[in-house]
């Protein structure tokens, strides 16, 4: 005797011979694999959407395809959108180090300029004073903002704008409460502090200590040049350690310009290797960044860069020596070889 086909018993006998054997379905579907259809009855089955109509959608669960009415379907979840969300999840940090010196490191696989630029906006800000701006961007959840020191010099009443995805699109929100904790004006680094609002999911930037640096790597900055928010610009690093007035600055061809002071130079996976702080106006593609070992180093050893409201430049404080009035050559003392116990003033 013939054996009855299930598959042609359930197009006879409508929907409920189908809720029936759901399980045989899930079975000789492919498990973990393809589009999943989640009936109103609370079961699912598995397949390829062959087709789909503004009534009914047609599975195919690889013996035969199946018709299912659209008021039978809860919730269809196609394979193409698991897709598009694990990509997604490849973004973010694996491994993830938060010290107690307030940043944080992390393994991030490569992206695209695109996919990063959209990920990392919301970390980086703006940073106003009275006198100018510059750029910022976020090292901790609790608002805690690396920048340059020249951007916030001689001023204490700043303001940070955060720049928050609203549907797409990044929408301007000024914070006013921003506090300076510490800067060390001789590497022009200032760590600064403002309260993030109750509803905004903080995006922190993770810094690539320990990530080497080589000629000619692929590199990326965001900023405020000029006041233009939030822009993007693309580069390569020259020279990974060019001295410069006793310091080493990476040097890029990233384009750097007055509004960009303080903000991120991003590796291609999105970890900050340096902060932006100058650039020859003209001459293009001479641009530098603080190496990222400096802001580590100043994190760490932040407690002695600390702010000092009574002292703006505190941290770093050369006192003008005093003017002489004697005109006449100055006396220096030397000991006598011949009487090596009495010193007498010789003119130099």
């Amino acid at each position: 005797m013939k054996r009855p086909d299930p598959i042609r018993a359930a197009r006879k006998t409508g929907l409920t011979a189908i809720f029936g054997l759901v399980a045989m379905l899930t079975f000789v579907s492919h498990a973990g694999a393809g589009d999943v259809v989640m009936l109103a009855s609370g079961d699912q089955l598995e397949g390829k959407l062959f087709k789909e109509t503004s009534e009914a959608v047609f599975l195919d669960i690889g013996y035969d395809v199946i018709k299912i009415p659209r008021e039978q379907i809860q919730s269809i979840e196609k394979e193409s959108d698991k897709v598009k969300e694990d990509a997604a999840d490849s973004s973010y940090a694996r491994n993830v180090n938060q010290t107690t010196d307030l940043y944080r490191t992390g393994d991030l696989p490569p992206a695209s300029l695109e996919e990063l630029s959209d990920r990392l906006g919301e970390g980086v800000v703006m940073v106003k004073s009275p006198s100018g701006l510059g750029s910022g961007f976020v090292i901790h959840e609790d608002g805690y903002v690396i920048t340059n020191f020249h951007v916030i010099e001689n001023e204490t009443q700043l303001s940070v704008h955060i720049f928050r995805k609203d549907g797409g699109v990044f929408r301007n929100e000024k914070i006013e409460d921003v506090r300076i904790i510490a800067v060390n004006p001789f590497m022009d680094l200032a760590l600064i502090k403002f309260d993030v609002p109750k509803d905004l999911d903080i995006t922190v930037m993770h810094l690539a200590e320990g990530r080497p640096l080589t000629e000619g790597d692929v590199v990326f900055a965001i900023g405020n040049p000029l006041g233009l928010e939030r822009t993007v610009s693309r580069g390569i690093i020259s020279k990974k350690n060019r001295a410069e007035q006793g310091l080493t600055y990476v040097q890029t061809t990233t384009q750097i310009n007055p509004g960009n002071s303080g903000g991120p130079l991003f590796n291609e996976r999105g970890e900050v290797i340096g902060v932006t702080n100058m650039g020859y106006l003209f001459a293009e593609g001479l641009n530098f960044a603080i190496p990222i070992t400096y802001v580590i180093d100043f994190l760490k050893n932040r407690d002695a860069y600390a702010y000092d409201q009574d002292n703006p430049n505190s941290g770093y404080q050369y006192l003008e020596a005093p003017t002489r009035q004697d005109d006449s050559p100055p006396l220096f003392l030397l000991p006598k070889a011949s009487n090596p116990g009495k010193n007498e003033p010789t003119s130099g």
